[in-house]
């Protein structure tokens, strides 16, 4: 797991804003254009731009602040604008409030075929994965932004597990590093895909969030609604309205708000055990805090869990594509129906030596992803159309 933990993790949305207002959605090409910026005005020492990438990405999700006279240098001349204007505080009180730690896990689904996988699988060195539900290989892959593997089956899904270790202080900051993040690992995930498959889009792309809740900030009363709301972190943003400080000071005030509320929703899933663990699972993303770490679950088994049903909900996925298009899916025997239904027995019945704890948030995880109907019509249509 990555050690590197900020200590004011407060997204800095004014550079954030700045870089998109440039024309430069992805940090690469920001980092190219910085580079030739400090090459043009003869600063010393101007950094490479892999390195200017990662200090970008430290910069705009406020896990280090912009110190560095030469990063401040470049983001003036690169955006026109003064040091007050780039670096200042978003809002105030942010160094007094208590924060949290938590290790965020992103996963990044595709479905590329078998053809694809394979190529993938090859150029990562990939190798037999283990403690996984069903084979697969993995790699770890270089990234900008934290610890990344690379997970790839034989019947054509790939998943990316970004790792990263953050602390921030409120759940709003949170909800906004999630929602300028989850682009950014779209189009790296995309641009990494498309060596193996040239005309993937990233419309095909999603990223699906867990977060492992280290150390909490809130009273033992609240820690609970608290992470509800970590589950379900697109309640607090307007779905249309562009992050900036305003947006960002109305969230933290819509918090404060569910907070106090005791926030409940019904589409969230509770899989902990009273002085155990506390764990939710929702559409939107799954959040587990261990109170007892000897006695609850591990950070493996839940990415365990979510790598089996992401990979598979890529696999369904593109198979009710191809139905909905009115065509038969094109998929190999090898990997039809029968491969399919024993994918749903692993993922719907009990282990001999599964805990209460495992069936829970096996349970849980499966109920909200959604993933069962898409199962059972992908093997149906499998069946009729004899593939497997």
């Amino acid at each position: 797991m990555s050690s590197e933990v900020g200590r004011q993790f407060k997204p800095n949305l004014v550079l954030v804003n700045q870089r998109k207002a440039a024309g430069w959605d992805s940090r690469k090409r920001a980092a190219r254009e910085l580079h030739r910026l400090g090459l043009q005005h003869g600063i010393r020492e101007t950094p490479a731009v892999e390195a200017i990438e990662k200090a970008m990405y430290r910069h705009e999700t406020g896990r280090l602040a912009v110190t560095d006279p030469i990063y401040r240098q470049l983001y003036c001349l690169a955006y026109a604008a003064k040091p007050h204007d780039l670096f200042g505080e978003l809002t105030g009180g942010g160094e007094e409030r208590p924060h949290f730690s938590v290790r965020s896990h992103k996963f990044v689904p595709a479905f590329v075929g078998v053809e694809a996988a394979a190529e993938l699988r090859d150029g990562a060195a990939c190798v037999p994965a283990e403690g996984q539900w069903y084979a697969c290989d993995a790699a770890a892959v270089e990234h900008p932004e934290g610890e990344c593997t690379l997970y790839v089956w034989p019947c054509g899904s790939t998943v990316f597990h970004l790792v990263e270790s953050i602390e921030m202080s409120s759940i709003a900051s949170l909800a906004a590093w999630r929602k300028v993040s989850y682009g950014d690992n779209i189009k790296w995930a995309a641009d990494y895909l498309s060596r193996a498959l040239p005309g993937i889009s990233e419309r095909e792309l999603y990223v699906f969030g867990a977060h492992w809740l280290v150390e909490p900030a809130w009273s033992p009363g609240l820690i609970e609604p608290a992470l509800r709301i970590m589950a379900t972190p697109s309640v607090l943003l307007h779905r249309d309205r562009q992050m900036d400080d305003e947006h960002l000071a109305h969230a933290e005030l819509i918090e404060q708000s569910l907070l106090s509320e005791a926030y409940d929703h019904g589409g969230i899933e509770s899989f902990g055990i009273r002085g155990i663990s506390s764990g939710y699972a929702s559409w939107s993303g799954v959040v587990y805090h261990p109170v007892a770490p000897e006695r609850a679950l591990t950070e493996a088994d839940l990415v365990a869990c979510e790598l089996a049903v992401q990979s598979m909900w890529a696999f369904t996925d593109a198979i009710t594509r191809q139905i909905e298009l009115g065509t038969d899916p094109e998929v190999p025997s090898k990997y039809g129906w029968r491969y399919l239904r024993g994918v749903r027995s692993r993922l719907t019945t009990s282990r001999p030596r599964e805990t209460g704890q495992h069936q829970a948030m096996r349970r849980a995880i499966l109920r909200t992803s959604d993933l069962t109907p898409a199962l059972e019509q992908a093997i149906e249509t499998l069946r009729d159309t004899d593939r497997g």
